[in-house]
């Protein structure tokens, strides 16, 4: 049953001249955006997800991107006579108008030559593709999308983890052909010439025949795949994730998408990673940035702190007069960047904390201070309102 007509580009934000690669690129950035793991819960997004995998599905075939492109939408049972086209209602195979023509009286009817223009026009839109017999061509497998949850540590450190994939796998009872064992029968409907005659008033159309494909035989259909050389299958895949992943890194699994066809290829496994945040540790890029408080004497006589790291406890100089929110840079003690062969910085920001006021020497103390430190700290802000 033909799919209903829609526009696939737009789905990819593409043009109707985009290239293949420019397709594949669309496709990626739309179900990376769109994959339900990474939208939990997001009916909307899931629908759109299966949306662009139509699309995607039909654009990265030439023969349906063929199709598409002519008649405007994409049916495994090819154009229908009379079908209307992307040029309109009434239009039929690619856009020839042929009801002028059935419209005239048998004398004005124009009779096509053998091999001639509407033989071929007709046997090209008709034409299924060859089976097996006939050197139907291996078609390689498409790829799959997958989103993964990572804790923060197992992102920093890197890791090995084991995903349930399903995936189409070459069926093994016909090692991918889709044909069962056994010789094949000559085709009752064409009588084995894979032509067959259609007329349309006067005009005779010699076409290839839909039972067989053109092929002349009728193959043994495997009771296992149904006659398409792959099954549904659940493979538990190891994925290794590096040292230093962040949200959106994607990793590409070779040989894990679905199989080809006819002992094709198979696609790529992609991984697109999302990983949870840390209550304490706050990532940006490879920098690891943190807040810690110090106390009103360590800030104002300087000290040296114990402050975590993603490495474990390490010291860090504060210096005399340092103010709150200020902020220090320990050189390379944040995230290891493989691509870079290099480790990021880590960004600690102080804050300083006022004392808790338990007695009554505590406030001799901070009345002394006061005493001896009159300035107004916000005697620059008076200076400019």
């Amino acid at each position: 049953m033909p799919a209903k007509s829609q526009d696939y580009y737009a789905r990819l934000g593409v043009s109707r001249t985009a290239s293949q690669d420019e397709i594949r690129k669309a496709y990626r950035r739309l179900a990376r955006k769109h994959h339900p793991d990474l939208n939990p819960g997001d009916k909307a997004a899931e629908e759109r997800f299966k949306s662009v995998q139509e699309a995607y599905d039909v654009l990265s075939d030439p023969k349906k991107r063929q199709m598409f492109d002519q008649f405007g939408f994409y049916s495994e049972h090819g154009p229908q006579p009379g079908a209307a086209g992307p040029e309109g209602p009434g239009m039929g195979f690619g856009g020839f108008d042929f009801s002028d023509v059935f419209s005239q009286g048998a004398s004005d009817r124009p009779r096509p030559e053998p091999g001639g223009d509407f033989r071929n026009l007709f046997s090209q839109f008709f034409h299924r593709g060859g089976s097996p017999e006939r050197g139907a061509k291996p078609e390689q497998g498409s790829e799959l999308e997958y989103g993964l949850n990572v804790d923060f540590w197992q992102a920093i450190k890197g890791t090995q983890v084991t995903i349930n994939v399903n995936r189409r796998e070459s069926c093994s009872v016909c090692g991918g052909s889709g044909s069962a064992g056994g010789a094949s029968a000559p085709c009752s409907e064409c009588n084995g010439s894979g032509n067959v005659t259609q007329m349309a008033g006067a005009m005779r159309f010699n076409l290839t025949c839909p039972r067989c494909n053109g092929s002349g035989r009728l193959r043994n259909v495997c009771p296992t795949c149904q006659g398409e050389g792959r099954v549904p299958h659940t493979e538990s895949v190891e994925v290794r994730i590096p040292a230093g992943v962040q949200t959106g890194t994607r990793l590409r699994v070779a040989g894990k998408g679905n199989a080809g066809t006819l002992g094709a290829l198979p696609g790529d496994l992609y991984i697109t990673v999302r990983v949870e945040p840390h209550p304490f540790f706050h990532r940006e890029g490879d920098n690891i940035e943190i807040r810690v408080p110090v106390t009103v004497t360590e800030a104002g006589l300087g000290a040296k702190i114990e402050v975590p790291t993603i490495d474990g406890r390490t010291l860090l100089k504060v210096p005399p007069g340092t103010q709150s929110g200020q902020k220090f840079r320990m050189r390379e003690r944040g995230v290891f960047n493989s691509r870079k062969n290099a480790r990021g910085d880590q960004i600690v920001e102080v804050a300083v904390q006022p004392p808790k006021v338990r007695d009554e020497r505590t406030k001799e103390i901070l009345r002394e201070l006061a005493q001896l430190n009159p300035e107004d700290p916000r005697e620059q802000i008076w200076s400019q309102v």
